[in-house]
């Protein structure tokens, strides 16, 4: 073998190791995971009467995702005054298999619980308990929530409604998702929105 072709072997073999460090180096650095917001096609609520009597249920509908559709709603919530009611969210995108991971948001949702947060308001008064009108436009506004994080900070699948004297208005959700940004003053202005629904309501 020459003298040149021995340099030329060389040069090739080093080339060879720079590019695989580089290839390498690229792969390690990918992220691992991307913060984005939750697909969700359907939602529904559930509210379970305490002491038994009749379950009130409605769902809002995205069929499309992030089509072209809107989201719609099913109805209004009828809520019988002075009946204390838990509230269920279920959350699932039907674009997804059944079998797979994407489909139960409701899951996800609770296993990611440190990263989201559910938001509600209604119109003054729809409630005996909690008071006031929700914490979309105030963080601090009460709403009796029933699960919480690990770090003890609450998500909103399940809470608590005492119906109050008949009359009618509005019940809004806002699902947020906030990856390392949820604290005890995050608000609905913090993160992304994964859900945005508004139903009308009548306590009879």
């Amino acid at each position: 073998m020459t003298k040149y072709s021995r340099t030329n072997k060389i040069k090739f073999q080093f080339f060879a190791l720079m590019l695989g460090l580089f290839i390498f180096g690229c792969e390690s650095n990918d992220p691992q995971k991307e913060d984005t917001p939750e697909l969700i096609t359907k939602a529904t609520l559930t509210f379970t009467p305490e002491g038994g009597g009749a379950i009130v249920k409605v769902t809002a509908s995205d069929p499309d995702g992030e089509g072209v559709q809107d989201i719609t709603v099913d109805g209004a919530i009828n809520l019988a005054s002075g009946v204390t009611y838990t509230l269920k969210l279920s959350l699932i995108n039907e674009l997804a298999e059944v079998s797979s991971p994407e489909y139960d948001i409701t899951e996800e949702v609770k296993e990611e619980g440190g990263e989201h947060m559910f938001f509600y308001a209604w119109t003054d008064g729809i409630f005996s308990d909690p008071t006031g009108d929700g914490n979309i436009d105030n963080r601090d506004g009460l709403v009796n929530y029933q699960d919480e994080d690990a770090g003890g900070l609450p998500i909103g699948i399940t809470t608590k409604w005492t119906a109050g004297a008949a009359s009618s208005g509005t019940f809004r959700i806002v699902l947020k998702h906030q990856p390392e940004l949820k604290t005890t003053t995050s608000s609905v202005d913090t993160g992304e929105t994964d859900l945005d629904i508004e139903f009308e309501i009548i306590v009879n």
